[in-house]
């Protein structure tokens, strides 16, 4: 293969070249200075110019001539904007079945279909086993064409571990339980069952979230939030002056109870006079020994009682005491006591006793002789 070699009337072709750079720029001050040229091929040279137009630092415009052997005029073969050495360049092309990242599917979005996905394995196949088949297609619900391979549970628990609904959050930090004696927790059955749990928490920011035991949040079912103190002082209590709450007693037992009590007040027990108990003990009607110890008021009140005294003859209490100053003989005539005959006739006076109203009796003196 020969060696391309400088070729004079290709590298004078600068005057060519840039009239097609120009034309492709479609604006003159876009296209800059001559950078120089680049032999690619035998009779084959790239004129290189740089480009002014904003947002192309670096960039080159690049237009390709060549000849026909041993011929003395150059023909353009291509023109393009190509990077130089220092020009901004995007990332390099990754396909779009490579570009995908969790999160990136959307409403309508569909991933293409991965035969050797490493995550899943083939589903149950029916053995005809009844007992076996029970247990993998109606307990472990592995009837599907393809279910999770070790590697899938083993990438999903630490996702999920690591991720926002695991222990090392800032909420599940600050929480003050854990989501394991949480009574919103539905656990998950299966082998990921010991380890994580679905929220079903409303109020919580993990709703509907598969987190992780140890992790946790505010809305714990158990917990209470502290009531700080007021830094206002208490308010007086107001009463409502104005308005009249009408309230039913008489439906309540206990006030009805109380309404009758105030309604009847009890009987005030009838008063004997002092001097009545003395005489009532001293002619025997009433046992001295049941009086011994006993007041006269006592007395009396057991008179009454047993019905020795009639109680109409007794006064009451606050009517036993006479209520202004009076002679002392409407005193003793209000407070003396009834007399029987026996009583009268021990109260008489003898014969021969001078009326009470007589003069008294002068000295006797001796007769005349």
């Amino acid at each position: 293969m020969p060696v391309a070699t400088k070729d004079a009337v290709l590298g004078s072709a600068v005057d060519l070249a840039r009239e097609v750079a120009i034309e492709l720029a479609q604006d003159p001050a876009d296209v800059g200075e001559h950078l120089g040229f680049t032999v690619d091929d035998e009779r084959l040279v790239s004129h290189r110019f740089a480009c002014l137009a904003r947002g192309y630092r670096g960039w080159e415009w690049t237009v390709t001539v060549a000849r026909v052997p041993r011929g003395r005029s150059a023909t353009v073969c291509e023109a393009e904007l190509l990077p130089g050495d220092d020009a901004i360049l995007g990332k390099a092309w990754v396909p779009w079945s490579d570009r995908l990242r969790p999160g990136d599917i959307g409403a309508g979005d569909v991933l293409p279909f991965r035969a050797d996905d490493p995550r899943l394995v083939p589903g149950w196949t029916p053995t005809g086993d009844a007992e076996l088949d029970e247990v993998a297609i109606d307990e472990l619900a592995l009837a599907r064409a393809r279910v999770l391979s070790p590697l899938g549970r083993d990438e999903a628990a630490d996702r999920w571990y690591r991720g926002a609904h695991g222990p090392t959050t800032p909420g599940a930090l600050a929480a003050s339980a854990a989501c394991a004696s949480c009574g919103f927790l539905v656990p998950l059955q299966g082998s990921l069952g010991q380890l994580f749990g679905v929220c079903a928490n409303e109020w919580s920011p993990d709703d509907g979230k598969v987190v992780s035991y140890d992790h946790g949040c505010g809305a714990h079912s158990e917990t209470d939030a502290e009531q700080p103190a007021s830094e206002w002082p208490a308010a007086d209590p107001l009463i409502d002056e104005l308005s009249v709450e009408a309230v039913d007693l008489s439906s309540l037992p206990a006030a009805a109870a109380a309404a009758a009590d105030v309604a009847t007040p009890a009987a005030e027990p009838a008063r004997v006079p002092d001097e009545v108990a003395e005489d009532v003990v001293a002619r025997g009607e009433f046992p001295a020994e049941d009086a011994a110890g006993q007041d006269a008021d006592a007395v009396a009140e057991d008179v009454v009682a047993r019905g020795e005294f009639p109680a109409e003859d007794a006064a009451p209490a606050d009517e036993a005491a006479p209520e202004d100053d009076g002679p002392a003989d409407e005193a003793s005539a209000v407070d003396a006591p009834p007399t029987t005959a026996d009583d009268a006739a021990a109260d008489a006076p003898p014969a021969d006793a001078p009326p009470a109203d007589a003069p008294a009796d002068e000295p006797a003196t001796d007769p005349e002789p």
